[in-house]
């Protein structure tokens, strides 16, 4: 006779943070400290601001990147840390700049810093900060590492670039649209990862292969950002949701569903992102329609790709907590749809 066995336990068991958390504790103390003591300015409104970013909280995840990556490949010195903290300094002032250029008013469920303290302070503080982390970098005394972060720096701001050129323009392919994230979101975390091999001094092969991991992370977590866009509540998403539809941001949800529809539905789609002529029930409508042709659900399963493709990157490493973490990271980040 068979025995069943409940499986709602098990369904119950969403993927977390913890275990990551655990295995990098210390240093990630070690990376806040850096952070406060580094944004110190005498110029009283720069700590301000940063401040105010610092509360906001979020998760660290770019520079944890960089903690796991070198505690896996073996790392025990010091250098990781600082330079955790400069990852994360390119990473606050990139969205310092994209809040003034999205005029966002929310940022990890507060109000923006460019809400509070004004377009102006705001790209002047993102200055500061891009700043202070290219003098972490030289403070480092690795050109490779100075090679990696400041090509980092200059992809990102082309992806920045190219979305502005693609915001609006409903004739955006998936190509174009990958082009923008790998770039804007993608590149930060592939050199978050790679550093953690760099500063182990472990060979080409694994420097490589976290740069692949962090990629493939990086594409998971935008693609997964821009479905949450449409079907988040504000409050877990922390940001006002269907920003993206009323700055008439085309993401991949939104090329699908038009790819996907009539000459009707790519009328709807024109009006509202290309036109901004946006009326009360559209972004409801929009949601319908990209429910209508699994515009959502097969962005999710696009994310999963990519997703398997990570893990796989990770194959070459020896078993460890560090790299279970950064595997159990995968799920963390396409799970956040759900």
């Amino acid at each position: 006779m068979g025995v069943v066995v409940s499986l709602e336990g098990e369904r119950d068991q969403r993927p977390s943070l913890d275990e990551l958390h655990a295995l990098i504790k210390d240093d990630l103390v070690a990376v806040n400290s850096e952070i406060v003591e580094r944004m110190d300015s005498p110029v009283a409104l720069i700590p301000q601001l940063a401040a105010h970013i610092v509360a906001a909280g979020g998760k660290r995840l770019r520079p944890m990147l960089t903690l796991a990556s070198a505690q896996m490949c073996g790392y025990t010195g010091k250098r990781h840390i600082t330079l955790a903290a400069c990852v994360e300094f390119i990473h606050t002032a990139t969205l310092l700049h994209d809040d003034v250029v999205d005029e966002s008013e929310l940022r990890r469920g507060m109000d923006s810093a460019n809400a509070i303290f004004g377009n102006k302070a705001s790209v002047l503080v993102g200055d500061f900060l891009f700043s202070r982390a290219f003098e972490l970098m030289v403070a480092d005394g690795s050109l490779r590492v100075l090679d990696i972060l400041s090509k980092a720096s200059s992809v990102i701001a082309e992806g920045e670039v190219l979305q502005l050129m693609t915001t609006n323009d409903t004739e955006t392919g998936e190509a174009q649209y990958l082009e923008v994230i790998q770039s804007k979101t993608a590149k930060l975390f592939a050199a978050a990862c790679r550093i953690g091999a760099i500063v182990a001094e472990r060979p080409k092969v694994e420097e490589d292969a976290l740069e692949t991991f962090g990629t493939n992370l990086g594409v998971i977590f935008q693609l997964i950002d821009d479905v949450l866009d449409y079907q988040a509540d504000q409050a877990a998403l922390g940001k006002t949701v269907g920003d993206d539809f009323r700055e008439g941001k085309i993401t991949l949800p939104v090329i699908l569903a038009f790819r996907r529809g009539d000459e009707d539905e790519r009328t709807f789609w024109r009006r509202t992102l290309e036109d901004l002529d946006q009326k009360d029930g559209d972004l409801d409508h929009a949601i319908a329609l990209m429910q209508k042709h699994d515009a959502l659900s097969d962005s999710i399963d696009r994310a999963r790709h990519y997703g398997a493709m990570a893990r796989d990157s990770l194959g070459i490493f020896d078993d460890s907590p560090q790299k279970k973490a950064l595997i159990d990271l995968i799920e963390f980040c396409i799970r956040r749809a759900h």
